[in-house]
């Protein structure tokens, strides 16, 4: 068996006072623990702290499917309904086929937890070989939904051609067809 390239995973938090240095990130190193603890397969990280707005989501996601070649991007941050909140918009812009079911689940899921999860925006669309998911803002928010999608995210790599990936079925029962 040919052994599998390393994935890359950018991980974005789009905050206006994380990016200006007046609060400390905690849900990017939550994404990146997270990732850490359930993938068992080689991956490296391009991580990156913008401010909110559409046009800094865009060209970050951009940058890092086409420049930086990365399989998976997962940003925090943005996707309520506040004015400068415009992840979702941004990731439709650079990522125009959308997977609606991601966002659905983890909206399902997030409801059980919280009730103003309703007002959560959060969207999953791909740039080519690149897939990109919308995670809430708050760190516990945010194992909540990727406990949630993670099953489906290797065999989503799989099918638009990114990276190979492989969970710890202790934290993540990923799902391939059989045979795949």
């Amino acid at each position: 068996m040919t052994p599998h390239r390393p994935a890359i995973i950018g991980v974005v938090t789009a905050s206006d006072r994380a990016s200006a240095g007046k609060y400390i990130d905690e849900s990017g190193p939550a994404i990146e623990a997270y990732l850490k603890r359930v993938l068992t397969s080689p991956f490296s990280i391009e991580r990156r702290v913008i401010p909110d707005g559409f046009e800094s989501v865009r060209e970050t996601i951009v940058d890092l499917a086409d420049n930086f070649h990365c399989d998976l991007v997962l940003t925090t941050g943005g996707t309520g309904p506040s004015p400068r909140d415009l992840t979702p918009e941004a990731t439709l812009a650079a990522a125009p086929r959308e997977l609606p079911g991601f966002g659905e689940l983890m909206r399902k899921v997030s409801l059980e937890q919280v009730p103003t999860a309703i007002l959560s925006r959060q969207v999953a669309a791909h740039r080519g070989a690149c897939l990109v998911i919308n995670l809430p803002g708050k760190p516990a928010s945010i194992e909540v939904c990727l406990n949630a999608v993670m099953p489906a995210v290797p065999y989503c790599l799989d099918l638009i051609g990114a990276a190979y990936i492989e969970t710890d079925p202790q934290f993540v029962q990923a799902f391939r067809p059989k045979g795949k």
